[in-house]
């Protein structure tokens, strides 16, 4: 981090032991902060002996850990004491389990920040500042141009088009290939999935209680985290920890649609340093910033990537199945963050791959639902399978 620290701060981090809340929270002890962590060791996270996890190890004899939950008031009570900032992370992850779970997700990320806020709304504590993760998945499909009408910000694709092999975007009104374009904060918020939902709500709630109970609110639209550190055995993270287990265990890798769906992948370091500027500076008040690499990575791609650096000779399929909520393509406007918080991501997608599969090697395979995770979405009618794939 190239910028000096004002004054170091009492900091709460919840969900602080998982993959994004574990790193954060070292950066900021060796920034000179005071740390406290609240996190429940959830086993989709931390197995099933979540004492023994890495995550866990990480930061156990680091910071001042509480293991509780934010959907308890004498936890969120418990912690509190004498904090500046919260950084509030806690939330249930996977935007296909969120689409059949649905109450566990609405309860534990709406629920849980409502709780957070009220308790703040309603105490005399010393808490200056609130850090909310977010989500690109508030956007839903991101934003495109049309050669008819400009800026559009297209809705979710037909099951059916997608069923015939048909994935491209549409728009009402445009006859002509729409071009896609970096997202901006100012785009429009259209989740396409409970999880996004329960994101954008998240936000809004932090953004809207805050300045009201005298607090200042940061948001943060994080894109598809990846690095050391991320869960290889929870079916529901991001696709590279599970493409990297797959090729350990010597597994075909089946890519969806026609492959070319695309992503902002964003190195974990890159993550922590926005939400360390999100905490010390003063730009950052009453502000919403997307975070990202700023650039588009589609699937096919991200799965040859992660074969060749984990040096496995294995299938990769294009299968044309598709999840019903799934946007086709998504990519940050770093714009604002860069302009108001002069962050720049400093990990490319090649280098940073290179990193998480080496990190990825080194602790070996690990056993996952995988499997499971995808039966589940297809019993439930969430995953379907395309009669054919139309060449791109």
């Amino acid at each position: 981090m190239s910028s000096p620290v004002l004054s170091t701060k009492r900091v709460l981090v919840t969900g602080g032991a998982g993959f994004i809340g574990s790193r954060l929270a070292l950066a900021l002890r060796a920034r000179g902060h005071d740390v406290t962590v609240l996190d429940n060791l959830s086993p989709q996270i931390h197995t099933a002996d979540p004492e023994r996890s890495a995550l866990f190890r990480s930061i156990k004899d680091q910071v001042r850990f509480v293991r509780g939950d934010v959907t308890s008031r004498d936890d969120v009570l418990s912690v509190l004491d004498g904090q500046q900032v919260v950084v509030h992370l806690a939330a249930e992850t996977g935007t296909g389990q969120s689409m059949y779970e649905i109450e566990r997700y609405c309860r534990i990320n709406i629920g849980g920040t409502a709780l957070l806020l009220d308790v703040l709304a309603n105490s005399r504590t010393s808490v200056e500042r609130v850090v909310v993760a977010s989500s690109r998945a508030v956007y839903g499909e991101g934003k495109y141009l049309s050669e008819e009408l400009g800026p559009v910000y297209p809705g979710h694709r037909n099951a059916a088009d997608m069923s015939a092999g048909d994935f491209t975007v549409k728009h009402p009104g445009c006859t002509t290939p729409l071009k896609l374009a970096p997202t901006d904060e100012d785009s429009r918020i259209h989740p396409s999935s409970v999880y996004g939902i329960t994101k954008q709500h998240q936000e809004q709630l932090v953004m809207t209680v805050c300045p009201a109970a005298g607090i200042v609110p940061v948001a943060f639209r994080y894109q598809n985290v990846y690095g050391p550190g991320q869960s290889l055995s929870n079916p529901y993270t991001g696709i590279l920890s599970i493409f990297s287990n797959l090729a350990m265990r010597g597994q075909p890798i089946n890519v969806f649609e026609d492959g070319k769906e695309s992503r902002d992948f964003v190195f974990i370091d890159d993550v922590v340093k926005a939400t360390v500027l999100g905490i010390e500076r003063a730009e950052a008040a009453n502000q919403v910033f997307n975070v990202g690499a700023g650039a588009p990575v589609d699937v096919l791609t991200v799965a040859r990537t992660v074969a060749r650096h984990m040096g496995a000779t294995i299938p990769i399929t294009v299968t044309g199945n598709f999840r019903v909520g799934d946007i086709r393509h998504n990519f940050a406007c770093l714009r604002k963050i860069e302009s108001l918080l002069r962050y720049r991501p400093e990990f490319g997608f090649e280098r940073g791959v290179s990193l998480f599969c080496a990190w990825a090697r080194a602790e070996g395979s690990a056993q996952s639902d995988f499997a499971r995770s995808m039966k589940e979405l297809e019993d439930k009618g969430l995953l379907k399978r395309a009669a054919v794939v139309r060449p791109s």
